[in-house]
């Protein structure tokens, strides 16, 4: 691998090389947005899976009907091997250095110092100590790992009914597999959406075939299945953990200050907090400071494919009307339903239905409380709504949004604005 020379002196606006840790999606489109601003310096990249970036929300949303990854180069018409100078797919980051003028990071081949930082290092599927036997979700080897384990009539049990598990148990029953999910709050996606919301979501379980099990904890993984607290043995051919994720930043340890969680916390423009403003961070690893939601954390699809341009332009030293507060944004197949969330709902929230959760389609709206301000809408098989949603969360603040006129399934959603 190539180093940097300290030939010129360094303008901190306008660096002449960059290096980006991480593959994937945030990754692609950091590297993408550095060559459309004309940027012809040198861009490095490291990554870790071995294989060219790729897309991961098929990996659940498709597990049985895509049995090869969905690549970013067909997938976004983005090649970050022919985009960046040098891509070292099998190269992972071990450490950080910021004692010097120019970051440095150290991999097993030897240590690269470059103008700029981007980490870009993503996530990983958590697994609790003792839960070996357990298949997790995350990467394409996972995805071929747990789809080998699935054939018709052999038996599933998935940890957590969060977008993930909902997903794989959704595909896997329509497969003919026995799916048995189990959920240790009381309602599915309860961590996503709260207990409210999450709870209109549980008759979608038996619609589909799967046994829902809620309030209940796994106390142990074995290679027969899964015992719970209350002493119940559920036998499985196979059990996925698909309790989180968590930010991929281990190797920062001491470099820079870093969440409970890893992720790094970081301001509009993606430059983390308590290091130079060289050092960015963008992707699952981040935790956004955003002006109309507060602090948001990384994770969001939209805001791996979006949040790079703002990124480049502030680290270019080219700014222009690209937005840098990416609302947050999560789709999902799941069940038989199609789940669209905009924006960040909070637990304080006063949550407001769209139509009615036992019919066809439904939305649900999160107000802040006491306000006509609204946080997050969801989306329930409700295609007209989706775009709306979006664009109500392009402005500098929260909409706001009228609730009588909110709750009427029959008004077109823009109609509910308010000046």
């Amino acid at each position: 691998m190539s180093a940097r020379t300290d030939d010129e002196p360094l303008d901190p606006s306008r660096p002449r090389d960059v290096l980006v840790v991480g593959a994937g999606l945030a990754a692609t489109q950091t590297v993408a947005a550095l060559r459309e601003r004309g940027f012809d310096g040198r861009v490095v990249v490291l990554g870790t899976e071995g294989v060219a970036p790729y897309d991961r929300p098929p990996l659940s949303k498709h597990l049985l009907d895509r049995t090869t990854p969905t690549w970013l180069t067909d997938e976004i018409g983005v090649d970050l091997l022919a985009l960046a100078d040098e891509v070292h797919l099998s190269t992972p980051a071990r450490a950080l250095s910021l004692s010097g003028a120019h970051p440095e990071v150290l991999t097993d081949d030897g240590t690269l110092s470059a103008d700029a930082l981007v980490i870009a290092s993503g996530a990983h599927a958590v697994r609790p100590p003792g839960w070996e036997a357990a298949l997790t979700l995350h990467t394409a080897a996972d995805a071929d790992r747990l789809r080998a384990a699935l054939q018709p009539g052999t038996r599933l049990v998935v940890i957590g009914a969060g977008w993930i598990g909902a997903e794989v148990a959704g595909v896997a029953a329509a497969a003919g597999v026995e799916v048995v999910v189990v959920e240790a709050t009381g309602a599915p996606l309860a961590g996503a959406l709260g207990q409210v919301v999450g709870e209109l979501t549980t008759s979608w379980y038996a619609a589909a075939g799967v046994r829902l099990l809620t309030g209940e904890h796994v106390v142990e993984v074995g290679a027969n299945g899964v015992s719970l607290a209350d002493g119940k043995l559920i036998e499985a051919d196979a059990v996925l953990a698909a309790v989180g994720a968590r930010p991929t930043t281990d190797w920062l340890a001491g470099a820079l200050p870093r969440e409970d969680d890893g992720s790094l916390r970081v301001d509009e423009h993606h430059a983390v907090l308590g290091a130079p403003r060289t050092v960015r961070a963008v992707g699952d690893v981040a935790l956004r400071r955003s002006p109309r939601h507060g602090w948001i954390p990384g994770g969001h699809w939209d805001g791996a494919l979006r949040g790079p341009a703002g990124l480049v332009a502030d680290l270019l030293g080219t700014p222009d009307d690209t937005p840098a507060d990416v609302a947050p944004y999560v789709f999902s197949t799941q069940l038989g339903h199609e789940l669209a969330l905009f924006g960040h709902p909070r637990t304080q929230d006063e949550v407001v239905l769209r139509g009615n959760p036992a019919g066809e389609s439904w939305a649900a709206l999160w107000y802040r409380r006491g306000s006509d301000e609204v946080g997050a809408i969801l989306t329930v098989d409700r295609p007209r709504d989706v775009g709306a949603a979006r664009r109500l969360f392009t402005g500098a603040g929260l909409p706001r949004l009228d609730r009588t006129l909110a709750r009427d399934p029959g008004r077109p959603l823009r109609e509910a604005a308010l000046a």
